[in-house]
């Protein structure tokens, strides 16, 4: 080993210069282990804040997913809750819900659904209308077929239950008009077999006046020849006073006949009271015999049967002799406490008929 590299062997200038030297030295390396440690030191730092700033967004993200999953179960509950009642409140509900929903396909199907719920009710209205209107109308076939339309197109599950029952309610009103039909063309089939034997019977007895007219109007004519011939045999046979005497009785028999004033004029008077006495017996026999064809006359009554329904089945019935009483029955009725807490869970209608009698 060199003598000069031994720090024992040095000058003490030497001494003082190596020392110097050896903390420059060391102060250069401690300098650079202090650097290496801070550098070290600032990035476990600013990992450390980088682990942390993703564990918060991770945290967020998880939050965020979380009330996502909400926002949508809660959309979904209200959208059950709208379909099986579709009220304005709970649509409104509904469709606020899917706003807070960020997933674009979620949300699509969502709107969808409640677009679906406002269809459906517009056409279960339209089918309570028709078969409202044809209830009110029972015999119109047209308001019939519009209703059986409507009904129809309630092609939704959650229809499923109004459907049946608004098919009820069409079936039992069709059975009525169908019954009145039938009864009235029984009616109208009894009216005109009526009316035929009327006719018949009136034919009939027209026949026999005109036979009884012709038969007096020649009796009548046989006695006023009879009555020509007796005046003037009465005028070949009997002279001056013997005249005179004979027209005076015939004045006294037929006193109540309009020529009786006239009985001076001799045995031809006589003769022609005879004849009015004669033609007026026939003329009242005749009279009579018309009067009696007259009195077979049928008569009918007309009135007014006010009702109103409860699906379908006629519950409340009044027959009224006027249209003002049958309509003034049937407004009080429906505007009833009763029928209207009826009207909550059954279909009402009403109406008036005309009823021949």
């Amino acid at each position: 080993m060199n003598k000069n590299l031994n720090p024992l062997n040095w000058t003490k200038k030497q001494q003082i210069i190596g020392g110097a030297v050896a903390i420059v030295l060391i102060g250069s390396v401690t300098t650079g282990i202090v650097n290496h440690a801070n550098h070290q030191a600032k990035e476990r730092k600013i990992e450390a804040l980088k682990n942390k700033k993703i564990k918060l967004c991770k945290a967020r993200a998880e939050k965020a997913r979380k009330l996502e999953k909400t926002n949508e179960a809660d959309s979904k509950k209200l959208l059950d809750i709208a379909e099986n009642t579709p009220t304005d409140k709970n649509i409104k509900l509904a469709e606020d819900s899917i706003l807070k929903i960020k997933n674009a396909e979620v949300k699509k199907a969502f709107d969808n659904q409640v677009v679906g719920i406002k269809n459906r009710v517009k056409l279960e209205t339209e089918a309570k209308t028709a078969v409202s209107n044809y209830q009110k109308d029972a015999m119109n076939q047209d308001k019939y077929k519009t209703a059986q339309q409507a009904v129809n197109k309630l092609t939704s599950s959650y229809s499923k239950g109004l459907k049946d029952s608004l098919n009820k309610q069409l079936a039992t009103s069709k059975k009525q008009a169908d019954d009145a039909t039938k009864a009235q063309q029984a009616k109208s089939a009894s009216d005109s077999k009526t009316k035929v034997t009327n006719t018949n019977k009136e034919q009939s007895d027209s026949t026999g006046n005109t036979t009884n007219n012709s038969d007096n109007a020649n009796t009548g004519t046989d006695s006023q020849s009879t009555v020509n011939n007796n005046v003037a045999s009465g005028s070949n046979s009997y002279g001056g006073g013997s005249q005179n005497n004979y027209s005076q009785g015939g004045s006294n028999t037929s006193q109540n006949n309009s020529n009786s004033g006239s009985s001076n004029q001799g045995q031809g008077n006589n003769g022609q009271s005879n004849s009015n006495s004669n033609s007026n017996s026939n003329t009242n026999t005749g009279g009579n015999g018309s009067n009696g064809g007259n009195s077979g006359q049928p008569t009918h009554t007309t009135k007014y049967l006010g009702w109103v329904s409860v699906d379908g089945v006629r519950k409340y019935i009044k027959m009224c002799d006027t249209v003002a009483e049958a309509q003034s029955y049937v407004d009080s009725t429906v505007n009833s406490a009763e029928v209207i807490n009826l009207g909550f869970d059954h279909s009402i209608g009403y109406g008036l008929d005309t009823v021949e009698i």
